[in-house]
């Protein structure tokens, strides 16, 4: 991501706890209890920690302070991204010129919340909007967009179900940088310590590193779910 990239798309401590280990490198079928569409995401009680890719002019300030710079521009839209491989896919695992300082934000769940609460889906979907003016309607009045975007795989492949995508523009992208963030933590080190891995075969180890993602139990109106996940 640039480092104006949530312009355009999209507690301190230590590394989060790692998942159990698991083969994430064939292209097979999602397992079957794996719906369609679900939010995972490292969370607490009070908090849910998000991903986002920076320059190390921007990110750097923000992880130091623990909060995000007057240069981050908060009158523009901004995509975070629960998934953590996802925001590898995205940023290349930090080798991307603007991407190199992957940032873990850790924000209170009410904030979340209500952003899925408010949002619009990035797209129209006939199965939520009466028609396309409707859509286009609701979109402009919303301060956050859902996006559902295939989940990905240590050799960061599509996987057969997605995961969330959460747009955060005018109130939601201010609230957010001001009042939602508890913590900012450089995960670039863990980035690039996983991504050795997986060049060097050793997957299990690589997946024993990752953050511990499990269901996150979205508000009902979520965008894109018929129920709560």
């Amino acid at each position: 991501m640039t480092s104006h990239d949530h312009q355009l798309y999209q507690p301190h401590g230590p590394v989060p706890a790692p998942r159990t280990p698991v083969d994430t490198t064939t292209d097979g079928p999602a397992a079957p209890a794996e719906p369609q569409r679900r939010i995972r995401a490292l969370h607490t009680g009070t908090t849910v920690t998000v991903y986002q890719a920076y320059s190390p002019a921007l990110g750097l300030p923000a992880a130091r302070d623990g909060r995000f710079p007057a240069a981050w521009k908060r009158e523009r839209m901004t995509w975070i991204k629960p998934s953590f491989l996802w925001m590898m896919y995205r940023c290349g695992w930090g080798e991307k010129a603007d991407q190199e300082t992957v940032l873990a934000v850790e924000i209170e769940r009410s904030g979340f919340d209500w952003a899925l609460r408010h949002a619009c889906l990035s797209h129209f979907d006939a199965d939520e909007h009466a028609d396309r003016g409707a859509w286009r309607r609701e979109l402009k009045g919303a301060p956050a967009r859902v996006q559902w975007d295939p989940e990905r795989d240590l050799g960061l492949r599509a996987l057969p179900y997605r995961s969330l995508q959460l747009g955060l523009a005018g109130e939601a992208s201010r609230r957010y940088a001001d009042e939602w963030t508890v913590a900012i933590r450089d995960v670039t080190p863990l980035a690039r310590e996983v991504h050795a891995l997986v060049r060097a075969g050793e997957t299990a180890a690589a997946a024993a590193l990752l953050p511990e993602e499990r269901p996150y139990p979205a508000p009902e109106g979520t965008p894109g779910l018929r129920r709560v996940s």
